[in-house]
């Protein structure tokens, strides 16, 4: 049975992470799951590097900035969170590295955070850190670009999810825990699948006919693969820049979620 136990939000107190917030709050009463808040305080040498000072008095800074980094922390919960019980945790040392360790010691379920970005969907604009995570995470990590215009958590809702596969190892995976998250939410499944254009510029021939073979290909890729994970999503296969296609195809279907 699918479920959702242990939620990490990570923050840095920006407009994002409240849209963050929002969303680990919806999920969480969906699931009935724990919210942790997480921040990591970068090291003292690095956080006070331009003052020329050592000892006793960087201690001392360190730890005023630690004490000062906590009340915010608390207060955020109060005021992003004050339906939830949500545990407070404040690391210290490499943002992405201390996020990705704690989520596999603790065993969390999922991860959600925003994204460092301005335009569509698309791994270069990524922040650092989150692409950090994305790729050492060993959990889901649910993100979006644009939090800081995320709805009230009232008005969240979980109706459509669309499952972009490339057909790759990955895909199994990733389509299992779309499939498992729709039923579990009541959610519209989708899978789409995007072939790259191989059409000829112009004045070169192409053969129109290339496009439809494809296509039949990953439609029986597409039935292989759900041979091994039950379940029956609407399908798309679309011809195209990938990330493009799938940013659109995500408009078209109406989706919440994009797995």
């Amino acid at each position: 049975m699918f479920s959702i136990q242990r939620i990490l939000a990570p923050v840095d107190f920006s407009q994002r992470s409240i849209g963050a917030a929002r969303y680990a709050e919806a999920l969480a009463e969906r699931f009935g799951a724990d919210v942790i808040l997480l921040h990591v305080l970068p090291p003292p040498h690095y956080e006070f590097s331009s003052m020329e000072v050592g000892g006793s008095v960087l201690t001392e800074l360190f730890e005023a900035r630690t004490a000062q980094v906590k009340a915010e922390l608390d207060a955020f919960a109060r005021r992003e969170l004050p339906r939830l019980e949500a545990q407070r945790v404040l690391l210290e040392g490499d943002p992405a590295r201390r996020i990705v360790e704690y989520a596999h010691n603790e065993k969390v379920d999922l991860i959600v955070m925003p994204t460092h970005g301005y335009g569509p969907f698309r791994r270069f604009i990524l922040g650092s850190v989150t692409a950090k995570i994305l790729h050492d995470a060993d959990c889901p990590v649910w993100t979006g670009v644009h939090l800081e215009e995320a709805p009230e958590v009232e008005q969240i809702g979980f109706r459509t999810v669309l499952a972009a596969v490339d057909l790759g190892p990955q895909s199994e995976r990733a389509l299992a825990w779309a499939a498992a998250f729709a039923s579990a939410v009541g959610a519209r499944l989708v899978l789409c699948h995007v072939t790259l254009s191989i059409e000829g510029r112009a004045g070169e021939y192409f053969d129109p006919d290339w496009r439809d073979h494809l296509a039949a290909e990953a439609m029986a890729e597409i039935k292989k693969l759900l041979e091994k994970v039950p379940a029956q999503p609407e399908i798309i296969i679309e011809s195209g820049d990938p990330p493009r296609t799938v940013c659109s195809l995500a408009q078209q279907v109406g989706a919440d979620v994009l797995v």
